[in-house]
């Protein structure tokens, strides 16, 4: 389902949002979420090149609630005209995981963002991560943690969010930046299909980092009902803020025990009646890095894992209340589920 200006509700809906690359993941799990909480929600996507409406001409999902908007981002002068009446745009919108598109792309989609939200006077929302805080990170990251980053994703992490703040000052646009860990759930492209679970069907775990360190891990479903709070109570923040998403801080034996879970349900369990679990080969990665840009990207990052931390969600708290947070062992079902590996987790609420 698509729409033409004059068929959306927007204009006459008090809450309406516009939501950048709402085919990618986040922008997927946003639109539902902010659909269930009873938004008019404007899903901009790629136009297709050819056939059906969407990115690449793959078929859209039909949601209650959901309008999809089939406009190029550059065109900012025509998606705002098309979102008339949004009062908030989410910028899900994310480039390959090179670092080469990182520097030509992700800048470029910014000040897309920061121009349609400014023609429409709306709040834009970005979604953050923690590389803003390089291999010298502290165990807990707060809002005003010191910034340290290192390597390019981390560098330009810190600038996309300067730029941000920088164009809220003149008061033309509000922004809030929601920081969170590593995403899974809500389909394909995380590193829970990619390297985790990718040979769970025969039995098989690689794990990112020692299996003793707990990192933060955001599933999206939880994430994007976050960011409907956040939305519901922008009028509290400051013209530019931030806050952080705890979501779950798992270590890698958590993700071991709750995999094994899904696996013996499965039948996928070996005959020892536990899962192999391996490390990955960095080393390797490395070394075919420098043929495959993607890998070079990812082994950057590696630290990551290997570097215990969380984020503290006080001050997201004191505004929306406690998380959105489904059980662990359930999201991970679920994740699965959504890649067509498993059944799907019984039907729960998430707590809060």
């Amino acid at each position: 389902m698509t729409s033409s200006p004059l068929s959306h509700p927007a204009a006459h809906s008090p809450r309406t949002v516009l939501i950048l690359g709402a085919r990618g993941r986040l922008g997927l799990a946003a639109a539902r979420a902010f659909a269930q909480a009873g938004w008019q929600v404007l899903a901009q996507v790629r136009p297709a090149s050819h056939g059906a409406a969407g990115t690449g001409g793959m078929a859209l999902p039909a949601i209650p609630g959901v309008w999809w908007m089939p406009v190029a981002v550059h065109e900012t002068a025509a998606l705002a005209a098309q979102a008339q009446g949004a009062q908030v745009v989410v910028h899900a919108l994310n480039p390959p995981y090179t670092d080469q598109a990182w520097r030509t792309q992700a800048p470029a989609l910014m000040e897309a963002a920061i121009a349609v939200a400014r023609q429409l006077g709306a709040t834009l929302m970005l979604p953050g991560n923690v590389y803003n805080f390089g291999e010298a990170m502290p165990a807990v990251l707060r809002e005003d943690t010191p910034q340290a980053a290192t390597g390019t994703k981390g560098r330009l992490r810190v600038q996309l969010e300067q730029r941000l703040q920088a164009a809220t000052q003149d008061g033309s646009l509000r922004a809030v930046v929601l920081r969170a860990g590593d995403f899974f759930g809500s389909g394909a492209g995380g590193l829970l299909d990619q390297v985790i679970a990718k040979r769970l069907p025969q039995g098989r775990v690689t794990l990112p980092g020692p299996a003793h360190v707990a990192t933060p891990w955001a599933y999206l479903p939880d994430l994007a009902r976050t960011f409907v709070r956040v939305a519901e109570q922008r009028q509290h923040l400051a013209a530019f803020d931030t806050l952080h998403f705890a979501g779950h801080h798992a270590t890698g034996q958590q993700w071991v025990q709750a995999l094994a879970a899904v696996a013996a349900t499965q039948g996928w369990l070996p005959p020892a009646g536990a899962l192999r679990v391996g490390a990955t080969p960095w080393p390797l990665l490395q070394l075919v890095g420098l043929l495959v840009p993607m890998l070079q990207a990812v082994t950057s990052m590696r630290y990551l894992w290997r570097t215990p931390h969380r984020l503290d969600n006080t001050r997201l708290t004191a505004l929306i209340g406690d998380e959105p947070h489904t059980p662990f062992d359930t999201a991970v079902r679920q994740a699965l589920a959504d890649l067509g590996w498993a059944r799907a987790a019984p039907a729960q609420v998430a707590a809060a």
